[in-house]
């Protein structure tokens, strides 16, 4: 049973974005804005307490310490193409609105969904992250489709592929459990999701500032994972 909610809670999570960015539609500053800093911190400190530990367990630490590295260089080279969307924010291209414009935002999005899957197989305090963060990404994306003037079947059908993306990379997990090659793919994650929740940080709030709302919802969300 817990094995089947690791696959529906993507799906949950990007179902309950686009039905909270339906209901808070083109508000300037809906008060959910701090579910962005939370997930943030939330997705941060389980990396830190549950998935690096265990990475750094193995015996090839300066491999799995490149791995780390190379994927938080891959997510900078996803953000090229996805525009930022794994973060909160999404611009649409001022010279190109077209069809390869959006294929490459979304290749990049689908990429990253994927990976964040993999480390599931076996780190299940990772899946409560993940499905934190993937809610205002959901509403990020459903925002940005309808601003570009998406069909309501081509939004569905690219909102179902990005929620399924997660649930495929978990599965690919599960797949490799007793394989090496799990725990680089994981570092890869691991230095994913290292650069996406410090972004998320030091960007969700306009001009970078800290308020005190926001600094007890990552205290709060640093708590919750210690304690988890």
């Amino acid at each position: 049973m817990i094995r089947s909610a690791l696959f529906v809670l993507p799906v949950i999570a990007v179902i309950i974005g686009v039905l909270i960015a339906v209901l808070v539609e083109r508000k300037s500053k809906s008060p959910l804005w701090i579910l962005l800093p939370f997930s943030g911190s939330f997705l941060l400190s389980i990396t830190l307490f549950d998935l690096m530990p265990e990475l750094f367990s193995a015996p090839e630490t300066k491999g799995i310490s490149l791995a780390v590295l190379c994927g938080i260089l891959l997510q900078i080279f996803l953000e090229f193409f996805s525009k930022g969307a794994e973060h909160g924010h999404v611009h649409l291209s001022d010279s190109g609105e077209n069809r390869p414009y959006y294929f490459s935002v979304f290749t990049a999005l689908f990429i990253h969904a994927f990976l964040e899957g993999t480390p599931l197989a076996h780190i299940e305090t990772l899946s409560i992250a993940v499905f934190l963060h993937k809610i205002p990404i959901a509403m990020v994306i459903y925002q940005f489709l309808k601003k570009a003037n998406f069909s309501a079947a081509g939004t569905f059908v690219l909102l179902a592929s990005f929620a399924m993306m997660t649930p495929l990379g978990l599965f690919l997990g599960q797949i490799l459990v007793d394989s090496s090659l799990l725990v680089y793919l994981d570092a890869l994650s691991a230095g994913i999701f290292l650069h996406v929740s410090t972004v998320i940080l030091f960007e969700s709030e306009k001009g970078h500032r800290f308020n005190a709302k926001k600094v007890l919802a990552i205290v709060t969300a640093i708590a919750i994972a210690y304690l988890l």
